[in-house]
């Protein structure tokens, strides 16, 4: 198959988070914010229970569970992924972090989409609020005990749940750099 790298991009459909666009033969989705960032936030609270969402998403038309996340740049244009990986770990979870760090940034679906996810690592949680997300999303805030984990996104999977494969990536990156040495 010919590269489409110097095919002119040709508009099919622009909304208000999402774009379709064509080059040469190949359709793809771009993200109309900033650049197509997002975060995923790590976070284990200080009682060392790893903290998903449960949400109800509509492309999938299921309930998944999901590590905290969230768009970069979609409400403020000067967001930073550190200020984006804070935010959306207090609206999500009800937890802020008094330390978050950038892990490693990469595509979530290189063949489909622009979108970039940032993994970062959120440390020295304290509890501010309930969290949830905003009313749209109906978030469930669920904090398993960190040995529990893999067993129990299992179980939800048995039960009919959609899983985020990047969850595995998550929880390798509780006690890992990307490079497999230990976090520091």
């Amino acid at each position: 198959m010919a590269h489409q790298i110097d095919a002119p991009s040709e508009l099919l459909y622009e909304g208000k988070w999402l774009r379709l666009v064509k080059r040469g033969t190949w359709e793809s989705c771009e993200r109309v914010h900033r650049e197509g960032m997002a975060v995923l936030i790590i976070a284990v609270t200080p009682e060392d229970e790893v903290l998903f969402v449960e949400q109800y998403r509509v492309p999938l038309q299921a309930r998944t569970i999901e590590m905290p996340a969230g768009l970069v740049g979609d409400e403020h244009d000067d967001d930073t992924l550190e200020e984006a990986a804070r935010r959306e770990l207090i609206e999500e979870t009800g937890w802020d972090a008094h330390d978050v760090r950038v892990l490693l940034i990469g595509p979530t679906s290189s063949g489909m989409s622009n979108e970039r996810i940032a993994f970062v690592r959120a440390r020295g949680l304290v509890k501010v609020g309930d969290g949830g997300g905003t009313p749209d999303e109906g978030i469930t805030v669920h904090a398993v005990p960190r040995s529990q984990a893999p067993a129990w996104l299992m179980q939800k999977h048995a039960e009919g749940y959609e899983l985020d494969l990047k969850l595995w990536a998550g929880l390798w990156m509780i006690d890992h750099e990307p490079d497999g040495s230990p976090a520091r």
